[in-house]
């Protein structure tokens, strides 16, 4: 099961890239590395796995616009189309977000009936399972029915992904009460309401596990995701600083140690590894701008273990019976 992996792609490639595809390989993944040959080669070792050579890269701050008119030989296109022409199964890449989300739906093509694939985020919840955020940052202006759409999605990837037979959708508002929110929430409430969904209502915590799915338009999705990992780090840094003061606490972070390491382990984004581009025709993975190599292993196998459950097909069939419903 063959992975294509933008090599050129993130702040920290080509370095972090091509190890991460390295520990992937050790796993068991597949993977082909496309960029430039001359960079990759440094960081392979004495592992061989296959390059497609390109020099052409897409930089972290340029527009999608400008990426799709003049970057299509761009190591994250070429990448894309190993998936569409079958030769991978699925793609990483940890480069500008908003140009995998162009090349994603320009190259790959969208899935009946969407309208506008969104970036899909795996958060684990106060009640030990994982909560979706969906749309994380691909669409930053939405009409109602985009979010219906999302919605669809959401149900369906939690269907086929994780099992949840009947998942519960939020949608993520200031506050729960059907008074609270602007035009945009308001309407798409409404919808909502007469949808054959799961639907609770509005949520105004991705973590309490009161939602499986929960939707919002990419603004507002992507800023409450940049809070979030803000906290995290946040929070990190002043228990580190805490420990840190006086012989007692340094012995009791040491007793802490696993527990502080476990802890660590699920709220950091390397462990998930990327969040998958949900409604286009193809298995896409994209990364942190800053995904060091294990979280570019992560999303390797998240890849991998979507191509092998067969979650394109499963999605494509739940949204066509929603469809028909």
């Amino acid at each position: 099961m063959r992975i294509a992996l933008d090599g050129m792609g993130g702040d920290l490639a080509p370095e972090a890239t091509v190890k991460g595809a390295v520990l992937a390989k050790r796993e068991g993944a597949e993977v082909v590395i496309v960029g430039n040959k001359e960079r990759i080669l440094p960081f392979l070792g004495a592992e061989e796995i296959e390059i497609l050579h390109t020099e052409e890269a897409v930089g972290m701050d340029e527009a999608p616009s400008y990426a799709l008119r003049r970057k299509r030989g761009s190591s994250m296109n070429r990448a894309l189309e190993l998936v569409k022409m079958g030769y991978a199964k699925g793609c990483v890449t940890a480069g500008n977000s908003g140009a995998a989300l162009a090349f994603g739906i320009f190259t790959l093509g969208r899935i009946e009936p969407i309208d506008r694939p969104a970036i899909t985020t795996l958060h684990p919840n106060r009640r030990g399972g994982v909560t979706i955020l969906i749309d994380a940052g691909g669409n930053v202006d939405c009409r109602p029915m985009h979010l219906v759409q999302f919605a669809l999605m959401g149900d369906a990837f939690m269907r086929c992904a994780y099992k949840k037979d009947n998942p519960r959708i939020g949608l993520l508002n200031n506050g729960e009460e059907e008074t609270k929110g602007n035009e945009l929430t308001s309407k798409v409430h409404g919808l909502l309401k007469e949808m054959p969904l799961n639907y609770v209502g509005f949520v105004e915590d991705i973590y309490d596990g009161k939602a499986d799915v929960v939707l919002s338009d990419g603004f507002v999705g992507n800023v409450a995701l940049k809070i979030s990992e803000g906290i995290v780090e946040t929070f990190f840094c002043f228990l580190k600083e805490a420990l840190e003061k006086g012989l007692r606490r340094k012995i009791g972070a040491l007793l802490l140690r696993d527990a502080l390491g476990e802890l660590r382990r699920k709220m950091d984004f390397e462990e998930i590894g990327g969040a998958p581009l949900l409604g286009v025709d193809g298995i896409l993975i994209i990364c942190h701008g800053r995904s060091g190599e294990r979280a570019i292993k992560n999303a390797i196998l998240m890849a991998k273990r979507y191509a092998e459950e067969g979650l394109l097909e499963a999605m494509k069939e739940a949204l066509r019976e929603s469809k028909e419903a």
